[in-house]
């Protein structure tokens, strides 16, 4: 930085920052919860089965002297299939694009072969600053914490990661939240707002509304379709002839399973269950999109479509 160490305290003489950080952990490692709270709206899709978040969702924040864009990669996973080297090749990329990673990695877990084999993928990847963020400390005393901070410590020096910060968090917990977003800042480039004030996520609404379908199908059926359910919105249409104040939208989405013989498990006895998955959903996409949907569901076969180069590309991986 030219010699321009000296920290100033005026503000206005302080450049502004903005650039691209990613968090990354295993599933359930906290990632989106993080995501979340620092953008202070729901935004990435939690959920505690691994790779369920498939699109790269932002999420922003904003700040008088920053900005920083969250990218949400999805998990790092020992490939079974061409939609999981896919997904991994996804990973890599965008690694290597940001401007600083954040490794997750909870509190309450020992740090285990999983995290190591995230944190060897994070090692090869040189340029890009890496955070060490222990998540979940509201669940642990402060004994276990403290090993576990050397734990993660130990594991970057095995690794030869030079962690620029680890810092503990709870993202139930404002001040620490706000903590992650203030060391990550400065790790970021000089340059001007990427994105006007009011965006929070620059994710296009039709991939938000089918994640958030796909998440509604999940639940509860995640033991029996772990991940072979797909959901493609085909469109979205202000419904004609409604008066200005009482808008309605119709939305039409196809969910996408593997065999003949899921469609039984996502319908549902006399399709209580279609119907109990449109009616939760529809109500997040009604606060998501801040205006009365009418949602179109309609449950599809497309054969593995996670092997099938040709599936893929139509689903939109």
């Amino acid at each position: 930085m030219n010699g321009m160490s000296v920290r100033n305290q005026s503000t206005e003489s302080a450049p502004h920052r903005s650039g691209f950080a990613c968090f990354v952990g295993r599933p359930n490692a906290g990632k989106s919860t993080l995501t979340n709270a620092l953008v202070g709206q729901k935004v990435a899709i939690t959920s505690n089965r691994p790779q369920t978040t498939r699109h790269t969702v932002r999420g922003i924040v904003h700040r008088p002297e920053a900005q920083l864009i969250l990218v949400d990669t999805p998990g790092l996973h020992k490939p079974r299939t061409l939609l999981g080297e896919r997904l991994n090749d996804v990973v890599r990329t965008t690694w290597a694009e940001v401007d600083v990673i954040g490794f997750c990695m909870p509190a309450n877990e020992k740090v285990g072969p999983g995290d190591r084999y995230i944190a060897q993928e994070l090692a090869g990847i040189k340029k890009t600053p890496k955070v060490a963020v222990v998540t979940k400390t509201d669940l642990v005393d402060s004994k276990t914490l403290a090993e576990q901070l050397l734990a993660v410590d130990r594991l970057g020096r095995e690794l030869g990661i030079e962690w620029a910060e680890i810092i503990p968090v709870s993202a139930t917990g404002g001040k620490q939240v706000a903590l992650v977003a203030d060391l990550l800042v400065p790790l970021l480039p000089e340059g001007p707002p990427l994105y006007p004030e009011g965006d929070l996520t620059d994710e296009p609404e039709q991939v938000m509304v089918a994640e958030l379908i796909r998440e509604a199908a999940l639940e509860g059926v995640r033991d029996e379709l772990p991940h072979s359910i797909a959901v493609v919105v085909e469109e979205m249409l202000p419904r004609e002839g409604r008066p200005a104040d009482k808008p309605l939208l119709d939305i039409h989405a196809n969910v996408y399973i593997e065999r003949p013989s899921q469609k039984g498990i996502i319908i549902g006895p006399k399709g209580s269950r279609l119907k109990e998955v449109g009616s939760k959903s529809r109500k997040h996409i009604e606060a998501l999109l801040g205006t009365p949907v009418f949602l179109d569901l309609h449950v599809k076969v497309a054969k593995d479509w996670q092997r099938d180069p040709k599936q893929l590309r139509k689903l939109g991986f």
